[in-house]
């Protein structure tokens, strides 16, 4: 069974989109596994599936699995390649979409030259909300990690889990020893996005992320968001940012009780088609 794709990336958080509206398949973990390896498969960060909306008055369904086949709620850089791809491919003429996630309804805007606009919903901060195991609500929490080390943590909901850390410089942080153990720590029982950002100014941050499922990647959309909201709700950033990645920028806004708004780039890599009978084995 052929299915045709289209790889994607917004600074360089690389995608494989599937319209499963015009198409029929039936993707399990260990497929998505397969289709992610970078030397044996398609690879990417994300996969990305356009289905018809289950809600009244909302334009599509928009689903996220990881490279480890895990499905997920949010991810910023793939909604913002989302709507791009609805609308090349004539899924849709509408320049503003309403698209239905596991975390809400998400609403981005088609700009020019490939830029997308998105309303990326409100930032969560309750424990629970997250989820993170915590006896009450506190400004900043301290994680215990191996070898009797320590970071003070902000935790963020952006439709998923983040755990902030400030850092003095993102090119020296050890993020491949502890994001991995922040990733999967005790204290969060469905995991967490690893953000390490250093403040440059207050309108201006670094950031590197190591998101749950996949690794470091180039770029993280939400990742971005929880760390501009922590950075303003910390006093250290003004009310419009750019984060800095390593894929990019992506403009941030936010203001206390409000939505964040995110606006960043878009990129068509090629388009093809596969053999579904060859990663299931």
């Amino acid at each position: 069974m052929l299915l045709e794709f289209t790889k994607m990336h917004g600074l360089g958080n690389d995608f494989v989109v599937i319209d499963l509206i015009r198409q029929r398949a039936y993707l399990d973990a260990t497929t998505i596994q397969r289709m992610a390896h970078r030397h044996f498969g398609i690879g990417f960060d994300q996969l990305l599936i356009v289905e018809p909306p289950d809600l009244p008055n909302v334009d599509f369904k928009y689903r996220i699995f990881n490279a480890d086949g895990s499905e997920v709620e949010q991810c910023g850089n793939g909604v913002r390649c989302f709507a791009r791809f609805v609308h090349e491919q004539q899924l849709t003429h509408k320049t503003k979409i309403k698209v239905q996630t596991k975390a809400g309804i998400v609403e981005p805007e088609l700009g020019p030259n490939g830029w997308v606009r998105v309303n990326m919903g409100y930032p969560k901060f309750l424990p629970q909300e997250i989820p993170f195991l915590a006896e009450e609500q506190e400004e900043l929490y301290r994680l215990d990690l191996a070898n009797n080390q320590n970071i003070l943590i902000d935790v963020v909901n952006m439709g998923n889990p983040h755990a902030v850390t400030i850092v003095p410089d993102v090119l020296t942080a050890d993020v491949a020893t502890l994001g991995p153990q922040i990733e999967s720590h005790v204290r969060f029982p469905e995991r967490v996005n690893a953000g390490f950002m250093q403040i440059v100014d207050e309108k201006h941050a670094r950031l590197r992320v190591f998101e749950r499922g996949v690794g470091e990647t180039l770029a993280c959309g939400t990742g971005a968001c929880a760390a501009a909201v922590s950075g303003m709700r910390r006093g250290l950033l003004g009310n419009e940012v750019e984060i800095q990645l390593a894929g990019g920028s992506l403009h941030l806004a936010w203001r206390e009780g409000d939505v964040v708004w995110m606006t960043g780039p878009t990129a068509n890599v090629y388009e093809g088609r596969f053999d579904l009978r060859y990663f299931q084995g």
